[in-house]
């Protein structure tokens, strides 16, 4: 079979050689994830790469239709880049929600969880009321600009870097021990 990108497949070629070929194209993806739902992901995103990259073969009917075994490959491929997505996912899920036993979210690494001053600090955070606290978490922990944080919580920068002036000032004067006069 040669391979050619003059001619391109009709629909209808596309429909006939899926419902010739679908079957197993499905069964190959199933064998490269963890779950039916995943295979079918996969399948449809190596469908749309496979439509886009043009590859067509001449069958033996003299017809163009695409390649069976550039979709095999970008089967393999989506479902490489989908388990890819997937581990950076849970890392990330696993990074930004650390939590104790109970479900209770830990502001601190594991290092610093026994020190008194930590839990004075986490306290302080959750009495803040809570458009204090998104600008603090988002900004501290989040690791995003003023920008960002008024993008995400659709407010005018201004009051993003304002309320995170505030909720830094509540947390100074809550955490500051009362001086002796």
């Amino acid at each position: 079979m040669n391979t050619t990108t003059e001619e391109p497949v009709q629909p209808a070629g596309w429909k006939h050689w899926f419902a010739t070929h679908g079957s197993r194209l499905l069964l190959f993806a199933r064998q490269q994830t963890r779950t039916s739902e995943d295979a079918e992901d996969v399948l449809q995103e190596a469908m749309l790469r496979l439509w886009r990259s043009g590859m067509i073969e001449m069958n033996e009917d003299g017809l163009t239709e695409p390649s069976l075994a550039a979709a095999f490959t970008h089967i393999r491929r989506s479902a490489i880049d989908q388990a890819r997505k997937n581990i950076r996912r849970a890392n990330r899920e696993a990074k930004a929600l650390d939590s104790d036993e109970d479900g209770s979210i830990v502001w601190f690494k594991d290092t610093l969880e026994e020190d008194e001053r930590s839990a004075q600090i986490e306290k302080a955070i959750q009495g803040l009321p809570d458009y204090y606290k998104e600008v603090i978490i988002l900004k501290i922990w989040g690791e995003l600009t003023f920008e960002q944080i008024a993008e995400t919580l659709d407010i005018p920068m201004n009051t993003a870097a304002s309320r995170y002036r505030y909720a830094l000032e509540k947390l100074r004067r809550t955490l500051t021990p009362a001086k002796l006069s």
